[in-house]
């Protein structure tokens, strides 16, 4: 069969290619694209053309390359899940040299609580102290996300600027929203505007380098309803809640097979509504989540994937220069 010709839809053909170079069984697939009013004689004319194409056969060969690393991730998998690896921690008073030992250096997340106690972001940070105090900043935001499944790959497209309070606005007059959401990706943290805000917070003593300069944390701020959706950080990353509270969903690094990864550091997967038909390796991911209070850190391993919604509106910041030989450990991905 010509591909080219195919009556199946090229986004199908890609799908049915992916799944069944993963070790989806050819039954699998076929029901799938049956339940989704594909006729059943042309789904099995698909499947039979792709498994007889020349470039399946070669994606085959380098899937059975992989297939051992997969293997290999998946006892992995099965040993950290019998020395707690289905739990997501929650810690409150750790030593640093527990936090690095056992989470840090371990590939460990884990929720801490009480190291936020002296900031005084806690007692002041609001929307009417962010209006009084810098209102008239100038800030850069992501806007018409909503129109874009992929606005978190392609946040080029969603750039705009815009007063402080005009944005603060927005964020108050909105129920639930996922549309417009002020994310790490700019330089709003380093302008002179809202430099001071920096001054409300405080490094965790003994884990984060203490100069706390611009260029060692972000801030991200949004209405109740934003979501990041399921993708991971290259180097390690400690994430403040501050304002609000987030829920949070991770998923091993190791289990990197099981998310559909695409654009490198992005999935496929939808992690707050996952479509196990689309995708049902996920069903054997380690999902580990919790609800993120005011005042609560999560640290996020480098290569972990998280999928994190705000509940309310949402203040937070985080740390990437830990007290660590050169600052982080970071993950050269080669795709």
């Amino acid at each position: 069969m010509n591909e080219d010709k195919s009556p199946l839809r090229p986004e199908w053909r890609q799908w049915l290619a992916e799944n069944l170079a993963l070790g989806v069984e050819q039954e699998d697939v076929h029901q799938v694209l049956v339940s989704a009013g594909v006729d059943p004689a042309l789904a099995r004319a698909e499947v039979a053309a792709v498994e007889g194409h020349p470039y399946f056969k070669a994606c085959l060969q380098v899937a059975r390359h992989f297939g051992w690393l997969e293997s290999l991730m998946d006892v992995y998998s099965d040993l950290r899940a019998q020395d707690g690896g289905r739990e997501l921690e929650v810690r409150e008073g750790i030593a640093p040299e527990e936090f690095f030992h056992r989470y840090y250096f371990g590939h460990r997340p884990v929720v801490l609580r009480g190291m936020m106690a002296d900031w005084p972001a806690l007692t002041r940070w609001s929307l009417p102290y962010f209006r009084e105090r810098f209102g008239a900043v100038e800030v850069e935001v992501m806007v018409g996300r909503d129109a874009n499944p992929e606005h978190a790959a392609m946040q080029d497209r969603h750039r705009a600027r815009m007063p402080f309070a005009a944005f603060l606005d927005r964020v108050e007059a909105a129920e639930q929203t996922n549309d417009f959401y002020m994310v790490p990706r700019n330089d709003n943290w380093r302008r002179d505007g809202l430099s001071p805000l920096r001054e409300d917070l405080r490094a965790p003593r003994g884990i984060i380098d203490p100069a706390l300069l611009p260029d060692m944390m972000t801030l991200l701020l949004g209405p109740a309803g934003t979501v990041t959706p399921l993708h991971h950080d290259n180097m390690n990353i400690l994430l403040g809640q501050v304002l609000g509270r987030k829920h949070v969903r991770l998923v091993p690094s190791f289990e990197r097979h099981r998310v559909y990864p695409h654009r490198g550091t992005f999935s496929h997967v939808d992690a707050g509504k996952p479509d196990l038909v689309a995708h049902p390796l996920f069903a054997e991911a380690t999902v580990l989540e919790a609800v993120l209070e005011p005042g609560d850190m999560v640290f996020l391993p480098v290569g972990w994937w998280h999928w994190v919604k705000a509940l309310d509106v949402s203040a937070s910041v985080t740390f990437h220069h830990f007290l660590v030989p050169g600052g982080n450990t970071h993950l050269e991905a080669p795709f």
